[in-house]
């Protein structure tokens, strides 16, 4: 039997729990109360939770039932990198299970050493000894990906006078220039929408750029729809293609 692990960021579930999960973020550093703060009241603009761990699952259900109608013997789970359920507590589910391989999915279609490598490195940390483990590093151009993007666009029925931005979490510069190939992939992604979508003209544009001094990919969501409207834009269909469901970086 396959095991499949699906894996993302995490979310608390409470605000509560903002000061711990913001712990495991920052790699066990404290955060400052401002920061949680901050953190909170974002959450709180979006109804207190984000609802990211419960479409992960349900996105996990909907591959159970499809690799069942295929008749593949598997086991599907969901593992978070920086909350409960967490990675290495579902790659035990697995074991217990069963399952003599696993194949580990991240949530995020493109690749970076920030992101998709660390839930990688979780993952294998926790594998027991001589288990078959391989993971998808990487789905930003596959054209059901593509397809997908492109209905959700279609059915947001942009007008002709709105802008259309691509978005995605910004990453710093200096990881961008080491070889990262996270920018390279996000623009290949919205490329590839535009085309299938017939754009002539998009914009695309970065958000959630961390907290240090650092430059971060640029434009700025923020920066770029200000500029734009100095310039005459009034409306805009932001498309954040980063993700493959809703959560706090999308909804606030």
């Amino acid at each position: 039997m396959i095991g499949v692990l699906l894996m993302a960021h995490g979310t608390p579930e409470s605000l509560d729990e903002m000061p711990e999960y913001l712990r495991l973020v920052r790699g066990g550093r404290e955060p400052s109360a401002e920061l949680v703060e901050e953190m909170r009241h974002n959450y709180s603009a979006i109804g207190g939770r984000s609802p990211l761990t419960q479409i992960s699952q349900a996105q996990g259900r909907a591959l159970q039932e499809l690799l069942d109608e295929k008749g593949i013997p598997s086991q599907v789970v969901i593992g978070m990198r920086n909350w409960k359920p967490f990675i290495a507590e579902a790659i035990g589910t697995l074991v217990a299970a069963g399952v003599t391989r696993i194949v580990a999915i991240p949530l995020a279609p493109q690749f970076s050493t920030l992101s998709v490598q660390k839930y990688v490195a979780a993952a294998e940390a926790a594998l027991p000894r001589d288990m078959p483990f391989a993971c998808v590093r990487s789905f930003h151009d596959h054209p059901w990906l593509i397809e997908a993007f492109a209905g959700r666009l279609r059915e947001a029925a942009p007008q002709p006078e709105e802008e259309i931005v691509f978005t995605a979490h910004s990453l710093p510069v200096r990881v961008i220039e080491a070889g990262d190939p996270y920018a390279r992939e996000v623009e290949a992604t919205a490329a590839a929408i535009a085309r299938m979508c017939g754009l002539q003209h998009y914009q695309q544009a970065w958000q959630s750029a961390g907290r240090t001094p650092e430059p971060w990919l640029s434009p700025d969501l923020s920066d770029l729809v200000r500029a734009r409207i100095v310039e005459g834009v009034s409306t805009f269909l932001v498309v954040p293609i980063g993700f493959v469901c809703d959560h706090t970086e999308i909804l606030f």
